[in-house]
């Protein structure tokens, strides 16, 4: 191990002990490597114009900002009232009635921005408020919030498939596809586990709808319902690509919300442009330095390293796919997925390579860990979000969200061992 490996080792474990922000401590450990690597300092300058060069190349990664945008118009919008009141038609007459609208709504969300916090944050508020009013513990509603929320990027779209795909080379439409029916399971097992808490703690039904308020509310969500075709249907009838769907899909949901719902003002406008200018330049400077990163990883051979290491110690898939899904599910807890796509992701690419793993069941497996991790406690994002948004203390949103996780992790070992879970769609309609 050569003196700059070990400075740039030691400094990524310096990034986790002294709590740094991700992306100034992955540039700052990767500017220590360049200075003390010889010949990789000789011309930082052309080294930086290569990673932002191979960053420009990527058409796929406009996308991101564009799904981004379309969430912050939705949720600024009168959108999510409306796929809220829909839900509540589909399911909310059931008893624990509005924990499964929580869920279906998510659902719904999660084919229109591909975001676990844009879903947590927008839909949330009104989901929580909504299940307090009708006698539910704040704590509860919070956990089926943040639990419902980590349906968003792996029911498609998805942002972090996106990057995914931009690093795999996996088609960004098979990986879409083959989220649909794990982000449908989990929902499915949230609503088994709302349905039986509702019977043991007495939850009440929701309110009974006549048929013609039902159909009323149905015609009202239908122009936002439908930016869901708008989207997806773009996509896999080949008219647009992933990107294009975006834009597309982005200019839809600002007619909806400006003209049909009369929502969405020009002051309205600006802030979710501002917020997407926001987000956006803060996942291109974790990307970005992510990048760097990554160069780095790859000149000095660590994913054929650690490839090398995991079969020595053995050869069984089953075991080392259930190693790399603690590895996700704890650096899901930590990371931004961002982050953790872009660094780790090339990492584990040679192992999965050689154990001949599909990477479309990987990409689905691999987001779906880090998805888990984000409402994983102590360090959660989704946790700190329903807890900011609702006020409530994190220690009873951790006692409720555990039996949660373990539903969801009982689904992630389902899609994990059988990968027809994943790839029954790509293979029936994929290209």
């Amino acid at each position: 191990m050569n003196p700059a490996l070990i400075v740039f080792l030691l400094g990524f474990i310096a990034i986790f002990l002294l709590r740094l922000p991700i992306a100034p401590g992955m540039l700052m450990t990767s500017i220590f490597y360049l200075v003390v690597a010889p010949g990789a300092g000789a011309d930082i300058s052309m080294f930086a114009e290569k990673v932002l060069t191979n960053l420009e190349a990527k058409y796929i990664i406009i996308a991101v900002p564009l799904f981004v945008f379309m969430a912050q118009v939705m949720n600024s919008g009168k959108i999510t009232d409306m796929i809220f009141r829909f839900a509540n038609v589909l399911v909310g007459r059931r008893k624990g009635g509005l924990g499964h609208v929580n869920v279906v709504a998510s659902i719904i969300f999660s084919g229109m921005t591909g975001s676990a916090v844009a879903d947590a944050s927008g839909l949330g508020m009104m989901e929580i408020k909504a299940m307090k009013e009708h006698g539910y513990e704040e704590d509860f509603s919070c956990a089926v919030t943040a639990a419902s929320a980590t349906i968003g990027p792996v029911f498609p779209p998805s942002i972090p498939m996106i990057f995914y795909a931009m690093l795999s080379g996996a088609s960004i439409g098979n990986l879409f596809l083959g989220g649909m029916v794990p982000g449908l399971l989990i929902g499915a097992a949230l609503m088994l586990y709302i349905a039986w808490i509702a019977n043991k703690r007495g939850y009440p039904r929701g309110e009974k709808l006549i048929l013609r308020d039902m159909i009323a509310i149905s015609i009202k969500a239908f122009p936002a319902l439908f930016s869901v075709v708008v989207l997806l249907g773009g996509i896999y009838t080949g008219i647009v690509t992933p990107t294009e769907a975006g834009a597309l899909a982005s200019l839809y949901a600002i007619i909806v919300a400006a003209f049909v719902y009369r929502a969405l003002g020009p002051k309205d406008l600006w802030i979710s442009i501002r917020d997407t200018v926001k987000t956006t330049g803060s996942l291109s400077l974790i990307v970005g330095c992510a990048f760097t990163f990554s160069f780095i990883v790859a000149r000095e051979h660590i994913p054929q390293m650690a490839a090398g290491f995991l079969l020595s110690v053995t050869s069984s898939k089953a075991l080392l796919l259930l190693m790399i899904n603690i590895v996700f599910l704890i650096l899901g807890m930590f990371i931004d997925t961002s982050a953790i796509t872009v660094v780790f992701i090339p990492m584990v690419l040679p192992l999965v390579q050689a154990l001949d793993i599909n990477l479309v069941h990987f990409g689905v497996v691999v987001v779906l860990n880090m998805m888990i991790g984000l409402s994983t406690p102590p360090f959660g994002m989704l946790l700190f979000i329903v807890s900011g948004i609702s006020g409530a203390p994190l220690k009873g949103i951790i006692k409720e969200i555990f039996p949660m996780l373990l539903v969801m992790i009982v689904v992630l070992i389902l899609v994990t061992y059988i990968p027809d879970i994943v790839l029954f769609l790509p293979r029936l309609i994929g290209h």
